[in-house]
């Protein structure tokens, strides 16, 4: 197991829920949010992309062991220490905003959004970030410019699903924040994400596997 890569998985995704995560507490705007995420997912993937390919997302990573490109041993690896640094991230988030961490950003379904829609609607935006990263990075059409690509898609996929969802496409987005949150929905939903995020990158990763250049 490749120590650095793991260690660059750990750093991203503690990156990731401590400044996304940490912009909505602050900020309480859902365009901070969106780029916030957004603009860690594009520096952290010129930054690590050489290293580990800046997963920094169960779900990424899921998605590319069902297309092939990662091994199972190193899939796991990745996803531990991504599940470790989304609660890390929170953790230190949490003690950083002490009093005024309230719901620490946690991602749970709005008043009003079912159980079925929530699993649906994180299907689906999940799908367009993996489906993103394959048609870019994985298939290397996009160059250099595929981190930008991916950054983007993750901000216009928080723009859309964050009021709804809180957009989490990312079970390590979910689970860091659910353990501190004063949500009283954020344990009891994590479950939701688990499961849709995870598909969505499976389905992302057929869906290339079927339209790729042969």
């Amino acid at each position: 197991m490749n120590g650095k890569a793991l260690t660059a998985e750990f750093i991203g995704t503690f990156a990731l829920i401590f400044i996304g995560a940490g912009a909505g507490v602050i900020s309480g705007s859902l365009v901070a949010v969106a780029f916030a995420h957004g603009f860690v997912v594009l520096g952290f993937a010129y930054a690590f992309g050489p290293i580990s390919g800046t997963h920094i997302n169960p779900a990424v990573t899921i998605g590319l062991l069902v297309g092939g490109q990662i091994d199972f041993a190193k899939a796991a690896g990745y996803i531990v220490v991504q599940l470790l640094g989304g609660i890390a991230g929170a953790a230190v988030l949490n003690f950083v905003l002490g009093s005024h961490a309230g719901t620490l950003g946690a991602t749970v379904p709005a008043d009003g959004v079912s159980i079925a829609q929530t699993f649906v609607l994180e299907v689906i935006l999940t799908f367009f970030l993996v489906n993103a990263i394959y048609f870019t990075a994985v298939s290397g059409k996009a160059g250099d410019f595929a981190p930008i690509a991916i950054g983007m898609t993750l901000v216009f996929c928080i723009l859309m699903g964050g009021p709804l969802t809180g957009a989490s496409l990312n079970p390590a987005r979910t689970l860091g924040p659910a353990l501190f949150s004063s949500a009283p929905n954020a344990l009891p939903t994590v479950w939701i994400y688990f499961l849709a995020c995870p598909l969505g990158g499976v389905l992302a990763a057929l869906f290339y596997g079927a339209l790729k250049d042969k």
